[in-house]
């Protein structure tokens, strides 16, 4: 499995690379106030492509932090849960 691994990881290597090679064209971002900037197409898709991932990221961000404070606070109930059951279980013991 390691190696079915290691060659899909070689194939999108070789996908991404041969990509980059082939846009190499100079392309013009216009931002608003007349504000340009050119550079290489694969650069240009690349910096969305980061962008989408880390807007992606930010977007779960809360849901996560909200689902860990759960799950927390779930822990502790059942660590209580479970000293308790021992308190209990040592006290009928004690009561035989």
């Amino acid at each position: 499995m390691r190696y079915v691994i290691w060659i899909l990881k070689f194939a999108l290597f070789v996908l991404v690379l041969t990509f980059a090679v082939r846009n190499t064209e100079t392309v013009t971002v216009r931002y608003f106030l007349g504000w340009e900037w050119q550079s290489p197409l694969i650069f240009v898709l690349l910096i969305a492509f980061g962008a989408g991932i880390v807007l992606g990221l930010a977007a779960g961000l809360g849901q996560m932090v909200r689902q860990r404070r759960e799950i927390a606070a779930l822990n502790r109930k059942l660590r209580d849960a479970a000293s308790r059951e021992s308190a209990v279980a040592e006290a009928v013991a004690k009561a035989k």
